[in-house]
């Protein structure tokens, strides 16, 4: 194995657009590479641009009827067909539609094919996370489920476990549906509680289907929940039940609207606990899977002081040269930022926070802290299948 890591970039999959006002702004992907590239990153990974997803590729996940629907819909977007989620409010038909949502795929099936081969060690594709598309449907601004495919493909390629952690503020409801019934695959979501957000799932007792019971993991968080919460419910849940499960692959996505400033959700978490948990990643990759990591980005709506930061930080992370957190953001990228948006760039690479919490097991629970609560209700629900005391 090579040991390099890969950076999975394509200009192109900012071709990826809702149109003017939809959260979902491609401007946030073109502003992440320009920052790494401002920090010299791009010379420190290989950078591939691996070739969209074919039929036969999106078929491992989604339905024929479905992938004609949505090139329908990309030829001709007055005439998306609805039932499929198409040309909704959340997910807007748009010319070139297939096109761009198959290069995004692309991207997150060949990080994990270098990754399964030995090409790569690590492999990121931060304009992939796109986990809410269903096998028959669009839906949460994701038209093809990048991750799913992944993971799908690393089975096909013969992988016998893979452990997929998503730290999205919303659920990953998607890739726990693909993959319900199948115990190779163990999903573990971490995101704000389903009453307080879409997409209303994510309970802790959804965990799996008849013959896969644990390998869907939800960690339900309380609105509000910040850094110390955050990083506390992570280290609870996460690294028990990758040594129990003992993945040959990790596919991690990081979804940087857990953010304080994320107009989308209610979770108070920084950049710099962003950064801890995509080390935390990284380290779990290393010692339970042999350091085959696919990391992914997500969701992400603070597209300039936040996504960026976030998604440079995890790059530098896969390639061996984290960027320091007090380091100073390059004035040439603040520039270009105020050009592409007339908007003020953040100064550094941090929110100004430590991250610090109470460790679980050495801390203690507390029956009337509700963060505990979710902590062990999650516990109760999947640990026992895995050999695992609550």
């Amino acid at each position: 194995m090579s040991g390099r890591a890969q950076l999975m970039w394509d200009e192109e999959v900012t071709g990826y657009d809702f149109g003017a006002g939809h959260p979902m702004d491609p401007v946030r992907l073109a502003l992440t590479m320009r920052l790494v590239q401002a920090y010299g990153l791009d010379r420190a990974v290989r950078v591939v641009a691996a070739k969209p997803a074919g039929e036969s590729t999106l078929r491992l996940v989604h339905g024929q009827e479905y992938i004609e629907a949505v090139r329908r819909a990309s030829a001709a977007p007055e005439a998306a067909d609805g039932s499929y989620g198409l040309g909704t409010i959340d997910d807007p038909a748009f010319a070139g539609m297939h096109e761009a949502s198959a290069l995004i795929a692309g991207q997150s099936v060949g990080a994990a094919e270098d990754v399964w081969r030995g090409e790569a060690l690590h492999a990121v594709n931060f304009a992939g996370g796109l986990h809410h598309a269903m096998p028959r449907g669009a839906s949460g601004f994701c038209i093809y489920n990048d991750a799913a495919l992944a993971i799908a493909r690393l089975l096909e390629l013969g992988a016998e476990r893979v452990a997929y952690v998503d730290v999205d503020v919303h659920h990953g409801d998607g890739v726990q549906a693909a993959f319900w019934d199948d115990p190779r695959v163990l999903t573990i979501s971490l995101h704000e509680h389903p009453r307080t957000l879409f997409p209303q799932t994510g309970w802790p007792e959804e965990a799996g289907g008849e013959g896969a019971e644990g390998s869907a993991v939800n960690l339900a968080l309380p609105a509000g929940t910040s850094d110390a919460g955050w990083l506390r419910a992570f280290h609870a849940v996460v690294p028990e039940l990758l040594a129990a499960f003992r993945p040959q692959a990790l596919v991690t996505q990081h979804g940087a609207d857990t953010h304080v400033e994320d107009p989308l959700a209610h979770l108070a978490v920084t950049v710099d606990a962003q950064r801890a948990v995509a080390e935390s990643c990284h380290r779990l990759a290393h010692e339970h899977a042999d350091g085959r990591w696919v990391a992914l980005g997500g969701g992400g709506y603070a597209v300039v002081d936040v996504v960026p930061r976030s998604w440079t930080h995890l790059v530098a992370i896969a390639a061996g040269r984290p960027v320091e957190a007090t380091t100073p953001v390059p004035e040439e990228w603040r520039q270009e930022v105020y050009r592409r948006t007339r908007m003020d760039a953040p100064r550094r690479m941090t929110d100004g926070r430590e991250p610090d919490w109470r460790d679980f097991h050495e801390a203690g629970y507390d029956p009337a802290d509700r963060l505990d609560q979710a902590i062990l209700a999650t516990r109760r629900a999947v640990f026992p299948h895995h050999g695992l005391l609550p």
